[in-house]
């Protein structure tokens, strides 16, 4: 019976010692295995000795919220459980005021989280460098992958905060990787090409209640449909049609920029500064001209220099619109030249050009060798041929502010005008009878000599 208990304890012993490994782990490696998972395990904490705590509780609070912000607690948190690292702070000012507004309102969008995080994560390296060694070295690599060039002198407080896994430098700027800058840019170039303009409610015909066809499309660079006329603001004497919407595709030019080309030219060229200062500050007329050059229309403009404009009174530019009537009456929607409009009255002696002050037209006429616009007293000359051509605007100058030719009469002449009575008739009036009347006189003859006293 004994010797039944002890073959069967032999035969579990052998059992055991097979089911052991052949190479068994040492003590030491047991025990640091041990130590490692307990670390691990404890590894979701972090240290309050730590460079991160640190930077959170220093006095770049503005690269704190951002990092904050960027949701980068977690990465960094696990990058300094594996690693020393060297962040680069920038003081509360370079980013507060250093920095675009839109720059900064671009980072701080949801749908460009990604290169906020680039950017703080491009001022984190990966190893502990102090002042000394991060100077002697020109280029490092981020956390982003990407390498830094750090500017000489950028480094203000070396060493600020040094801690046992890593170390803080102030810098007087913020880094911008190339990344995040190329997004930038693409994302503000899709900005203004992706705007959705808006367009105006479908036109329909009142005699069939249906939707009136739209217009054909206009090939690039060709001249608008409609006249100048319907494409100018409403406004008092100025065509009743709006001007056309946003959306109508017509901007092939770009108006404002010639415009503000035009009025640069004027002021270096000395002699029409009153004439720019009325287009862009006394009116609004520089953007209308901009936006009707930008829609495919051309401009001639006859510019009164500024002894011409000094010759205005209170009065002509007091009232509401007169200074936007004056100007209208000197823009002509048509391209001319000093050569065009001398080889147009040598030719026609006489030629009528329309303005944009519906109805009335300026004339021109050729006078000791130049051309004359107007007539009487209120006539100018032109002097200063092509001060601006751009094959969209045309300048002119002019010695003399023009007015419509019924707002050239003087006023006692009109006064006299007004007072005078009509003439009283007196004795008797022959009366005037057509020809074929007295046709029909000869013809009656007799049969109705009785009837008419007089036929001749």
């Amino acid at each position: 019976m004994d010797c039944q208990i002890y073959g069967v304890a032999f035969l579990l012993l052998l059992c055991i010692a097979n089911a052991l490994p052949e190479n068994p782990l040492p003590r030491s490696t047991l025990s640091s295995s041990t130590t490692g998972a307990s670390s691990t395990s404890a590894g979701t904490g972090i240290n309050s000795n730590s460079v991160l705590v640190a930077l959170l509780d220093s006095h770049y609070t503005e690269l704190a919220e951002l990092v904050e912000k960027a949701l980068l607690l977690q990465t960094l948190e696990d990058t300094v459980g594996q690693q020393n690292i060297t962040i680069l702070a920038p003081r509360n000012e370079a980013i507060d005021r250093l920095v675009d507004p839109e720059f900064k309102r671009f980072l701080l969008e949801p749908r460009n989280l990604r290169s906020l995080q680039a950017l703080l994560l491009y001022h984190i390296i990966p190893s502990c460098l102090h002042s000394r060694t991060i100077s002697r070295q020109t280029s490092h690599l981020t956390l982003t992958g990407e390498h830094l060039e750090l500017p000489a002198g950028s480094i203000s407080d070396p060493d600020v905060i040094l801690r046992p896994d890593g170390v803080i430098h102030g810098i007087n700027q913020l880094l911008i990787p190339r990344s995040v800058q190329q997004d930038y840019n693409r994302r503000r170039s899709l900005a203004d090409i992706s705007a959705v303009l808006p367009t105006g409610a479908p036109d329909v015909d009142p005699r069939t209640h249906r939707l009136k066809k739209p217009a054909p499309p206009v090939p690039l660079g060709a001249p608008p449909v409609l006249p100048i006329y319907d494409a100018m603001a409403p406004g008092p004497n100025l065509a009743p049609a709006p001007a056309p919407g946003p959306g109508s595709g017509k901007h092939h030019f770009d108006g404002h920029s010639q415009v503000n080309d035009f009025i640069q030219t004027l002021l270096l060229y000395g002699g029409y500064n009153e004439l720019a200062d009325i287009l862009v500050n006394l009116t609004s007329l520089a953007t209308e001209m901009g936006r009707l050059v930008s829609e495919g229309y051309v401009l001639t403009v006859l510019a009164p220099n500024d002894e011409a404009m000094a010759k205005l009174t209170t009065d002509q530019l007091s009232e509401p619109g007169a200074p936007e009537q004056i100007m209208y009456y000197h823009m002509i929607p048509e391209y001319q030249t000093e050569e065009s409009m001398y080889n147009a009255v040598r030719r026609f002696g006489k030629i009528k050009y329309d303005t944009l002050r519906l109805p009335h037209k300026v004339v021109a006429r050729e006078a000791d060798g130049s051309v004359k616009f107007g007539s009487g007293e209120g006539s100018a000359y032109l002097f200063d041929p092509d001060i601006y051509t751009d094959g969209r605007i045309s300048v002119q100058g002019i010695d003399s502010v023009l007015f419509p030719p019924e707002e050239n009469v003087p006023a006692e002449e009109v006064k006299s005008a007004v007072d005078r009575k009509p003439s009283t008739v007196t004795g008797h009036t022959k009366l005037r009878r057509g020809k074929l009347l007295e046709t029909a006189c000869k013809l009656l003859g007799d049969f109705g000599r009785s009837r008419f006293v007089r036929c001749q």
